[in-house]
Formats: C-alpha cells, sequence, structure tokens
C-alpha cells in the first residue's frame, strides 16, 4: 500500500516537472564559450564564438547556430545549437544543441575530441 502511494507520487511529480521546464523564459546570448579537448595530447582549448558564426581549432570546425540561457540569470544554464565538422568532410560529425549543466545528454561520439558548452556570451 505504502509503496503503492509512493509510485504514485512519483509519477505525478514526473508528469508534472516537464510543465515546470516549458514555463522558463529564455534569452539569447550574443555566443557561446566552448571547451575543446583533444584527447590523444590532452591539450584542451576555449573558444569564444559569436552567434552564427565559427571558429577552427585543430582539424574541427566548430559553428554556433545560437546560445540561450534563462532570462535574468546569464550565468545560468546555458544551452546551444552547434554544428562540428571534421577538416576535409561536408557531414557533421555533430549536429544538435549541447546543455552546459548536462554534456553527456547530447554529447559528440568522437575517438578524438570532446566539446562542450562552458556559458553563453552577453557582450
Amino acid at each position: 500500500m505504502i509503496l503503492r502511494a509512493l509510485a504514485g507520487g512519483l509519477a505525478a511529480l514526473l508528469l508534472l516537472t516537464p510543465a515546470k521546464a516549458q514555463d522558463v523564459r529564455t534569452v539569447n546570448g550574443t555566443g557561446a564559450e566552448l571547451r575543446v579537448l583533444d584527447k590523444i595530447n590532452g591539450e584542451t582549448a576555449d573558444l569564444r564564438i559569436a552567434a552564427g558564426g565559427g571558429d577552427r581549432i585543430w582539424r574541427l570546425q566548430v559553428e554556433l547556430g545560437e546560445c540561450r540561457y534563462p532570462e535574468g540569470n546569464p550565468a545560468g544554464d546555458a544551452f546551444a545549437f552547434v554544428t562540428l565538422r571534421l577538416e576535409g568532410q561536408v557531414e557533421p560529425v555533430f549536429r544538435g544543441w549541447m546543455i552546459a549543466s548536462a554534456p553527456a545528454l547530447n554529447a559528440l561520439d568522437h575517438p578524438r575530441y570532446d566539446v562542450w558548452v562552458i556559458r553563453c556570451t552577453t557582450s
């Protein structure tokens, strides 16, 4: 009986959570700061990319569509639309949203490089 009540309460909580997440208003940043890791050399580099722009690091082309953050909280959880291409390849190795607080949620799956969003930029 107690277990059934706990399961019902948990189910109700899970159903309400997405509605709360959708209520968060976001603001577009002017760009984003991303960190790139070369897993073979152990080197990291931070890139500041303007929205709609791109940059190149090692053999990786990084393009930023946009970066969003919670309204009134520029230091809050950033999420950015990123496209990653390897040198000489037309097809991207990654194209999608990356979330700063949960980089593994939608991550680049590459044997050499790892990329994640640090924050949105506002100026």
